[in-house]
């Protein structure tokens, strides 16, 4: 009867030791992986931006595209005035779509 007494708070002793270390062991780790984290996501923003980024480059080859195919089909039929409207309208999309990849960079950089 006397062991049942004794034994009960000293189980209830080890187990609140063992919560409390729990605990505190749970709270070390959200404060490391906080700073992990804040890491983690600034290294994705850097990667989203740059190739977000990408897509300039692909601009560039486009318009130089679209000027090459311009300079053979003027060569070709030298009477066709319509195909420098047609380029030009095709280099306005083309660079616009350089622009928006650009705005996308910065703005993952810069706005989140």
């Amino acid at each position: 009867m006397y062991c049942q007494r004794l034994a009960v708070p000293l189980s209830r002793a080890i187990i609140a030791r063992a919560t409390l270390q729990t605990e505190s062991a749970l709270a070390a780790r959200c404060l490391h992986t906080s700073v992990v984290r804040k890491d983690i996501d600034s290294a994705a923003k850097y990667i989203g931006a740059g190739a977000a980024t990408v897509g300039v480059a692909g601009s560039g080859a486009g318009i130089g595209n679209v000027f090459g195919a311009l300079v053979i089909g003027y060569a070709r039929n030298p009477g066709l005035k319509q195909l420098f409207s047609y380029a030009i309208l095709v280099f306005a999309l083309s660079e616009a779509m350089g622009l928006f990849c650009l705005t996308m960079g910065f703005m993952i950089l810069f706005a989140l």
